[in-house]
């Protein structure tokens, strides 16, 4: 189901009303229970944004995103009876989100590709920037998705190992371990991806 055709059938003649009082995350799950649209609109808007750029770290065609991201909204719509409250509204879905994009990548054995190269007539910084850049996703790449997902929501998504922990429904020590292999793991393929040159080159020019 496209959830965009679904929230934008309602009109917001309410919206002027309400933007003083904006219901809690909690509350909106209470009420999409209960079939509350409405309800299900404001959490949709509230986290459409930031669960487009979650995905779109892990799937690199921006309308799979869109179709994994459909599939997320699905699962808050039907399963939001199933919130316990034993974390935030935001670890429940964005586990909901990190599960549903690892199911798709399994099934579709799609591997991430890298931005396109730029044009040869692109000036020497941007060509700098899109192999920093390539470099940098390739070396994540090379992490495994157990490793790559505890860094991703720690650094891009602000995440405390605790919240990591339930979104991957794991042990919080765990988290941890992760965290310490995957920044081990950087730091000596960096290298292999001309980093290390890259650093030394730049440091002779100054």
């Amino acid at each position: 189901m496209n959830w965009r055709v679904f929230t934008s059938s309602r009109t917001s003649s309410a919206g002027g009303r309400q933007a003083d009082r904006l219901p809690a995350d909690v509350d909106l799950v209470h009420r999409i229970a209960e079939q509350d649209r409405q309800a299900f609109e404001t959490l949709y808007r509230r986290y459409y944004r930031r669960l487009f750029g979650f995905l779109a770290r892990w799937i690199d065609q921006s309308d799979v995103v869109e179709e994994v991201l459909d599939d997320v909204l699905f699962t808050v719509w039907t399963d939001a009876a199933k919130f316990e409250g034993r974390s935030r509204v935001s670890t429940w879905i964005f586990g909901i989100a990190y599960r549903q994009a690892l199911a798709r990548l399994r099934r579709t054995r799609a591997e991430a590709s890298l931005d396109e190269a730029p044009e040869p007539w692109a000036d020497d910084i941007a060509v700098e920037r899109w192999e920093l850049r390539s470099s940098l996703a390739e070396a994540l790449e090379s992490l495994s998705a157990d490793h790559r997902a505890v860094l991703e929501m720690t650094y891009y998504d602000g995440l405390s190992y605790r919240e990591i922990a339930r979104v991957l429904g794991c042990p919080e020590n765990t988290v941890k371990t992760r965290m310490f292999y995957a920044r081990r793991h950087l730091r000596s393929v960096l290298p292999d991806f001309g980093w290390k040159s890259r650093a030394r080159a730049g440091s002779e020019a100054v």
